[in-house]
């Protein structure tokens, strides 16, 4: 079992930013992949980003390319969503997933574990 504990969020601008983190309870996983998903009432869940725990496999949601960076702290295995120029529409709660294994995934389906979700929320 992985806890996964997410911190950041909370009430930003339109054109602010915010930082996630989300940190793994447990280490010595071998291969895995982290990743952030979103969602927001009434919508699907969303793709917002992946890295590997070896910090490459990078990939972004399309509307996420040049305003969002994730990142991968190989010392705690805590990983970084920094996330700049913001959106109203970029308001959802925003969940921490990891994957064990080598595959880099966008399917939320896929990955094993899940933490609790933090809300950002991008006023107008």
């Amino acid at each position: 079992q992985v806890d996964l504990v997410e911190s950041g969020g909370g009430l930003v601008p339109a054109g602010g930013s915010v930082r996630l983190s989300c940190a793994a309870s447990r280490r010595s996983l071998g291969a895995y992949s982290m990743a952030w998903f979103r969602q927001s009432p009434g919508r699907e869940r969303e793709f917002v980003a992946v890295i590997r725990g070896s910090g490459d496999g990078i990939q972004y949601g399309d509307s996420m390319k040049g305003r969002f960076t994730i990142s991968i702290h190989h010392g705690d295995d805590t990983m970084t969503l920094q996330m700049n120029n913001l959106k109203p529409e970029d308001t959802a709660v925003y969940y921490c997933a990891l994957r064990v294994g080598r595959q880099v995934t966008i399917t939320g389906d896929l990955y094993n574990f899940w933490g609790q979700g933090t809300q950002v929320t991008v006023s107008s």
